[in-house]
């Protein structure tokens, strides 16, 4: 990525707090082509003690004059140097490529003293193996890439299919499943030091389920992921269902860092 004005931290984080003072933050780091608006409704799920933190990627949103991103280093570093002050104990969740983006801020976050509580990934590979479902959009126009997303799911069919607004979106969709087909990490230092837990489909043609375990490669522990009914975008189909399953995980987080405070 070329040199650029940095972006204003508000823009690159954005943050919606609970009704309370929190206990816990939750970063949420969107798929590729996504942006933090998709994330937003989140907050009405979570725990008012749980502040919602969202990380909106170069390209989109008040980010868009920006640069677009060549690696997962332009996703993620920015969100690391846009963590607000005051985040306290933290858990960093990604779904599809974010899960990869919050692989690499939790690591970054890890060399700078500020190991977060847990990592949670959603429907994506073990950030040690290559991309089994490439996507090679440097192979197809606009139209075959169109219907790559739409195959995928999780974006509007109504802003992929208005000329405008396609043409907005395409670009940096573009950027982000290039990023996604070539990202895997060979670092030494691979193995995290807190708990990750992993989510996933049943019927999802991306990451099938049987590959969600392969994230125990990158922790000390056994990953059991989590397997919901659906697709790639399997929470979209019953946020509620996947928010039943989800809280207790932050709870049991939040109960550890509040003992380890304690002891």
């Amino acid at each position: 990525m070329t040199t650029s004005p940095a972006p204003a931290p508000e823009d690159v984080v954005w943050d919606l707090p609970g009704d309370t003072p929190h206990r816990l933050s939750l970063l949420v780091l969107p798929h590729a082509g996504g942006n933090a608006h998709a994330y937003g409704g989140w907050r009405e799920h979570l725990p008012a003690d749980v502040r919602l933190l969202i990380g909106q990627y170069p390209g989109r949103g008040a980010r868009y004059c920006e640069e677009l991103p060549v690696s997962v280093d332009d996703l993620a570093q920015p969100v690391v140097d846009s963590l607000p002050a005051d985040t306290g104990e933290l858990v960093v969740f990604g779904h599809s490529m974010g899960s990869l983006v919050a692989f690499e801020v939790t690591r970054a976050l890890r060399a700078a003293g500020r190991t977060p509580r847990g990592l949670i990934a959603s429907a994506c590979r073990a950030p040690v193996l290559p991309n089994q479902c490439p996507v090679h959009p440097e192979r197809l126009d606009d139209d075959q890439l169109v219907a790559a997303i739409k195959e995928r799911g999780g974006t509007d069919d109504g802003i992929l299919d208005d000329p405008e607004l396609r043409e907005i979106v395409l670009p940096s969709i573009r950027a982000d499943f290039a990023i996604d087909d070539a990202y895997r990490c060979t670092a030494p230092d691979a193995r995290l030091d807190c708990p990750v837990a992993v989510f996933g489909g049943d019927a999802d043609p991306i990451v099938p389920a049987e590959m969600l375990a392969g994230w125990s490669q990158v922790t000390g522990d056994e990953v059991v992921p989590q397997v919901l009914p659906g697709d790639h975008f399997y929470f979209q189909q019953d946020l509620p269902g996947f928010f039943a399953r989800l809280n207790p995980v932050l709870d049991a987080l939040r109960d550890s860092a509040s003992a380890a405070a304690s002891a």
